[in-house]
């Protein structure tokens, strides 16, 4: 199996459409070898502890632990994010891990910097390559963004408007 590295928003954003069949969470736990940092399950489990969509994604997540790989590193003091991608690019770089799975829009041109053999995915991306690969058609795969994009606030997000139109040619 391909090794996957994921930071928590990127779980979360998975977690908020686990009621879609197929679900996105599911596929990802199954073709991937997903692999986290002890950083990401803890803020999983700081995120769970709260009442609202995202404590839902993140415990639709922390229930599928047995498909995840959980590992402690050592936090780059010079990382200029916090500490969950700090530790998820770290693991992804030790791991030389195929893919690394991130939903931080706003910081993805550092994160890609910050991976040495490792290619950077977010969600929407990763959607797409579910559809490449007929494991989601293009209307599930819409239909989960629209999902994942009500919950995570996504609406004005130009990267996902533009993801939103490839999977609408596909």
């Amino acid at each position: 199996m391909t090794a996957l590295v994921a930071d928590t928003s990127a779980l979360v954003s998975l977690g908020t459409a686990v009621g879609h069949d197929p679900n996105p969470l599911d596929l990802c736990f199954d073709i991937y070898d997903v692999h986290v940092p002890q950083r990401v399950s803890d803020d999983l489990r700081k995120i769970a502890s709260y009442d609202d969509v995202h404590a839902d994604a993140a415990t639709a997540v922390l229930d599928r632990d047995d498909a995840v790989s959980v590992t402690a590193v050592t936090l780059d003091a010079d990382f200029p994010l916090d500490d969950g991608e700090n530790a998820a690019v770290t693991l992804a770089n030790d791991l030389e891990a195929a893919l690394f799975l991130c939903d931080e829009f706003n910081s993805l041109g550092l994160v890609h910097a910050s991976l040495a053999d490792t290619r950077l995915v977010t969600t929407p991306t990763l959607l797409s390559v579910f559809v490449r690969n007929d494991q989601l058609s293009s209307t599930d795969a819409l239909a989960i963004l629209d999902s994942i994009s009500d919950g995570r606030s996504w609406e004005t997000n130009s990267y996902v408007k533009r993801a939103r139109t490839l999977l609408n040619d596909t």
